[in-house]
């Protein structure tokens, strides 16, 4: 019987723990496949704070590296200044990168370390039960504010592409959204194209997904899959922000 399709090696052969409409295992996939293509598997090093992402060590196929809350590009900083011959990528979600992590993603940035960062925006911290995080649009409810976010109250959501793109050493930053067949392989591109910026040492590669939270938003999947588009991507456009020239 003829093979037409073939999982990738980068994902371990075990079923994972997301809830179901989670868009994490897609992102797993997406960047284990890219590495996997390139033959950087056996080089990668993951780096993964704490949130959902902390069970990423249990999916994803290479060396990982798990860090406190917020600190996973300092880590990565050092991985990679250590190990220079190596891929290293860390992989967040918004309530530690747009949170606590700020301060380390923007400075990570601004020196231009050479690793890629995989940002997981889903609007809302997951792990710990809905609480709502810096990227929680307007209007939207969490357990931290049950009748939903209000400027007065909390400020406006953070964009956090259009933040790094103000930054001259963060030289690819695009964000992407994984609600489609054909918008999943844009992100794929995009993921290609961040590890190209890697491997060329020209500095701070960082992509965006705009990701679904079924559970802690209350929506079914499919329908949570729409409001990625309806309402997210209203608020964050899809779009490449850097890009380096030739790339």
């Amino acid at each position: 019987m003829k093979t037409v399709f073939k999982p990738t090696e980068g994902m371990l052969p075990v079923d994972t723990s997301y809830c179901p409409g989670c868009s994490h295992g897609i992102a797993h996939r997406l960047i284990m496949e890219c590495l996997e293509e390139r033959g950087d598997l056996g080089r990668a090093i993951g780096v993964v704070p704490i949130g959902c992402a902390i069970n990423a060590h249990h999916f994803m196929n290479v060396d990982m590296c798990e860090s406190t809350h917020g600190r996973a590009p300092a880590i990565a900083s050092g991985i990679r200044r250590v190990h220079p011959d190596k891929v290293v990528f860390t992989y967040q979600g918004d309530g530690d990168l747009a949170s606590i992590g700020a301060g380390e993603i923007v400075h990570a940035a601004h020196r231009g370390e050479k690793f890629t960062t995989f940002f997981i925006n889903n609007a809302i911290y997951g792990m710990t039960g809905g609480q709502m995080a810096p990227t929680t649009l307007i209007g939207q409810k969490a357990t931290t504010a049950v009748d939903g976010r209000t400027v007065e109250q909390a400020g406006m959501p953070l964009r956090v592409c259009e933040l790094l793109a103000t930054i001259d050493c963060a030289v690819f930053v695009e964000r992407v959204m994984l609600n489609n067949p054909a918008n999943v392989r844009k992100a794929k591109k995009a993921i290609m194209t961040a590890l190209d910026v890697q491997a060329a040492g020209l500095g701070f590669s960082f992509v965006e997904f705009l990701s679904a939270c079924p559970t802690n938003w209350g929506l079914a999947p499919v329908d949570a899959l729409k409001w990625v588009e309806s309402d997210m991507a209203a608020y964050y456009p899809v779009k490449n922000f850097r890009r380096p020239e030739g790339f």
